[in-house]
């Protein structure tokens, strides 16, 4: 049975499950309990075998307005030593790089599925996702800047790895809104909907077919694909090298070259 959340609606049907951001009537901004429940949420879509795929898409109007400003007061430290409450800050916002972490860390690939409003935190939370889907009135805004505070919680570490660094550094700076054609030609988001009914269906078809495939395969490649993000491509090749020696199935690879042969769909174990 599925675990319940306060501020996510989570579904699993056809081995691909659905978390909503549902706090609609708050535009689905990331309060205290939210950033909590994404970090669960995902930890227990990491163990569950049914689960091959997952869309991370958002309820009501907006995708995500960003952090929730009532958070910041829960961050500041009650010690009257300066150094104390930089640590208290300092654990707190490792405490939240760790909640959207949770998303990339997943076994299984996720796909945000992102309409209107997505500013700040929900940048973050975005960036940690395999893939990448906007409505055509979608915008993104790296909105830190406008508060004075620099972002903290994964986009400047993240987004330079999937968008031009010039491009990350003028809407950093700025905080301009980048709307979702320019999104999609510089990279960030994979391919834009005329609205949020056809995304969520055409975004629901993708994570379908990558649920069709073997589990332990498409967890394989989002391994490799992180791992070789951030390291050489000597590492990267000695690292697959070592993994398929270990983790590649053979049940799998009889399961999919029969049904290769055979011009049939392959079923494989969770």
């Amino acid at each position: 049975m599925s675990p319940s959340f306060e501020t996510l609606e989570l579904t699993i049907e056809e081995q691909v499950a659905t978390v909503l951001l549902n706090r609609p009537d708050k535009a689905n901004a990331m309060n205290g309990t939210m950033w909590d429940e994404l970090q669960q949420c995902f930890e227990w879509l990491d163990q569950e075998p049914s689960v091959r795929a997952v869309i991370l898409a958002g309820n009501g109007k907006h995708f995500c307005a960003g952090l929730d400003l009532g958070v910041f007061g829960d961050m500041q430290g009650s010690s009257s030593d300066p150094a104390r409450r930089a640590d208290q800050l300092r654990r707190t916002v490792l405490r939240l790089q760790g909640n959207l972490t949770a998303i990339e860390k997943c076994r299984v690939p996720v796909l945000a599925a992102i309409h209107r409003t997505c500013i700040g935190g929900g940048v973050d939370m975005t960036c940690c996702a395999d893939m990448r889907y906007a409505t055509e009135d979608a915008y993104f805004s790296i909105r830190e800047i406008d508060i004075g505070m620099t972002a903290d919680v994964g986009t400047l570490q993240r987004l330079p790895k999937i968008i031009p660094d010039g491009v990350v550094r003028e809407l950093a700076y700025t905080g301009r809104n980048m709307g979702a054609e320019e999104a999609r030609e510089v990279g960030f988001i994979n391919k834009v909907f005329d609205n949020r009914e056809t995304m969520m269906r055409e975004v629901t078809a993708i994570a379908r077919s990558i649920a069709a495939k073997s589990p332990l395969a498409v967890r394989g490649s989002k391994e490799m694909l992180l791992y070789s993000r951030d390291h050489s491509v000597a590492e990267g090749l000695n690292y697959i090298a070592t993994w398929n020696a270990g983790m590649m199935s053979q049940l799998d690879l009889q399961v999919g070259i029969t049904a290769q042969m055979n011009k049939t769909q392959a079923v494989y174990e969770d």
